[in-house]
């Protein structure tokens, strides 16, 4: 086992540097929820065990104590509690992943959608609309909420604004977070989880690789960084309708497929800030 101090900044391989830089802003999460370093470690060492023993497994060997020991540095004595530890998940609340399907027909299925692939207004009522309206394309999706409470619902949020015909209009930001902090905190994980898994697969020297990719300046202004934040926003939102379409188009197509198990995830993000002498 390796027992060298790292402690100090000098002698760090270049991926423990890159972990200690990417830690800061979950660290600053931690801290703001009020968790503390040990809880942290905890889920630390849990995750240590529990990776270790389903992902790093010999061929047609047992993945033992000693061995999960071994390769975690955790003792042997810890290793049988937390390998039969319960893993609590974090899992989409109801309302939410209703919210997030009616936000995927709406914006991705062809009968929702205009000449140039837009999400088109809906009339509030079926009444008005018929099948094609807010209040059916709600109970197409679920007899548990009525329509009018997702539609005050998404009104709060700034999901959609009404016009004065009665129309439902979803917002072009449809897809920024929601207001719901459980929502949030589902999607946080989610989304981080996935777009570290992507790097780690690349990094591992995984193929077919990954898509991921960025753009990254420094010198800019603080006029100028605002001003690319908002093209960033114009341009991805652009991407993800875009993406959404296709995805939509597939899922309808692979619904009777044996070998449809499998789960994608495409995002864009933009960050500026003033770079600091400690984060450079």
């Amino acid at each position: 086992m390796n027992n060298q101090d790292t402690s100090g900044t000098e002698s760090q391989p270049p991926v423990v540097a890159a972990i200690r830089y990417l830690l800061r802003p979950l660290v600053r999460l931690l801290l703001s929820h009020g968790i503390s370093f040990p809880t942290f470690c905890d889920l630390v060492k849990s995750t240590y065990v529990k990776v270790a023993e389903t992902e790093f497994r010999l061929d047609s060997k047992p993945q033992t104590d000693s061995r999960i020991s071994l390769l975690t540095g955790i003792h042997r004595r810890e290793i049988n509690r937390l390998r039969n530890e319960a893993v609590t998940e974090t899992n989409l609340p109801q309302h939410a992943s209703m919210s997030a399907l009616l936000l995927t027909i709406w914006s991705g299925h062809p009968e929702y959608l205009d000449e140039q692939g837009l999400p088109i207004p809906l009339p509030r009522l079926a009444s008005t609309g018929a099948k094609r309206s807010f209040e059916s394309l709600v109970q197409s999706v679920s007899k548990d909420f009525r329509a009018r409470v997702v539609l005050d619902e998404w009104l709060r949020q700034g999901i959609i604004t009404l016009d004065s015909e009665d129309r439902v209009h979803l917002s072009a930001d449809a897809f920024v977070q929601p207001q719901d902090m459980a929502e949030k905190i589902y999607y946080f994980g989610q989304n981080i989880h996935d777009h570290m898994a992507a790097t780690v697969h690349n990094l591992a020297g995984g193929s077919p690789p990954f898509l991921e990719r960025c753009v990254f300046y420094d010198k800019l202004s603080a006029d100028s960084a605002k001003e690319l934040a908002d093209y960033s926003r114009t341009v991805g939102m652009r991407s993800l309708h875009a993406v959404n379409k296709r995805a939509a188009e597939l899922q309808q197509r692979d619904q009777q497929k044996p070998d449809a198990v499998y789960r994608a995830n495409f995002g864009v993000y933009h960050y500026s800030a003033a770079e600091t002498s400690d984060e450079i």
